[in-house]
């Protein structure tokens, strides 16, 4: 237990004692990296900020709306954005780009997809036959009928903020509105919590996620819709019925941090995470019951050599 209260220190605590050296810091104007609302991203917002202490710099972290944040950065308000995925806020991302101010800082190894599905139990006990094709959902409304969704089934998303109507959309280009609706999450923890409580009741339930996960490691199976392309959306003009494109995972940064920061940037442009290392930082949290904080420390004593390689 001792050793396990050193560990959880502190995320900077442990970056700095980890390397046994304090840099002469870019600047002492504050590095301010956001904080959304799904594990990953605040994990990994401690990470990035404990590797940017250990350089000698300051940071701060601010609440920040997932797709009005690039406005943010882009206004200087905030520096970076470290998990910028592609199918949820691509199109923010590149529209503050175009405006100025907000630089591409690189792409992570892990691919991204954001997706409805199930527990893979649901497949593996055969609740609803034909999955994961979305066609099977023809056929299985009732199994997936809750107390709140009007004798529909239910697909549960994240809160609208992440991707507004897009699933209502789908819903209605698919055929499927007389049989299903949308229901929103107010968060990550309330998904998390739909799947706990779906997996004690033996029932099924559709979930919004996403991978990179801890939930990769647990069994979750996206289902298989009509498969995406440019324009298919209703927001670019299509007519909605396609699925979520696999995608990129990027990191975004104001213009000025490379001026200002240049040695935190260049450790900035370098980190990259994949698909297993990201779901593990989601798994402290989400499994192992850490907070975010406690969660970060943990990972960056744990990895040690993969993140001081970032800094040199």
């Amino acid at each position: 237990m001792k050793f396990r209260n050193t560990l959880i220190a502190g995320a900077a605590g442990i970056a700095l004692s980890l390397t046994g050296v304090v840099k002469a810091a870019d600047s002492t104007k504050p590095i301010v990296i956001p904080i959304h609302n799904w594990s990953s991203q605040v994990v990994m917002a401690h990470v990035i900020g404990g590797i940017f202490e250990s350089m000698g710099n300051n940071v701060e972290y601010v609440p920040a709306d997932s797709q009005a944040v690039y406005e943010s950065i882009r206004n200087g308000d905030v520096t970076i954005s470290h998990e910028v995925w592609q199918s949820s806020f691509g199109a923010s991302f590149y529209n503050a780009m175009s405006k100025g101010g907000v630089i591409d800082a690189g792409t992570h190894s892990a691919a991204t997809l954001e997706e409805m599905g199930v527990p893979t139990w649901v497949i593996d006990q055969n609740l609803c036959p034909g999955l994961p094709s979305w066609e099977a959902l023809k056929g299985c409304k009732d199994v997936f009928t809750t107390v709140d969704s009007d004798g529909k089934g239910r697909w549960l998303e994240g809160p609208q903020s992440w991707h507004g109507t897009l699933m209502e959309e789908r819903i209605a280009a698919l055929g499927l509105g007389d049989d299903y609706m949308v229901k929103y999450a107010g968060g990550a923890s309330s998904l998390w919590a739909e799947l706990a409580a779906a997996k004690k009741e033996g029932r099924a339930t559709i979930i919004f996620n996403w991978t990179p996960n801890f939930t990769d490691a647990e069994g979750f199976t996206f289902i298989e819709f009509p498969e995406y392309t440019a324009g298919c959306r209703v927001v670019d003009g299509g007519d909605g019925s396609c699925g979520s494109p696999k995608g990129w995972l990027k990191k975004a940064a104001s213009y000025k941090f490379p001026k200002s920061h240049p040695a935190a940037y260049t450790a900035y442009s370098k980190i990259s995470f994949s698909t297993s290392q990201i779901g593990s930082m989601a798994a402290l949290v989400d499994t192992d019951g850490l907070d975010h904080k406690d969660a970060a420390a943990k990972w960056l004593a744990d990895n040690e050599a993969t993140w001081v390689a970032w800094t040199k």
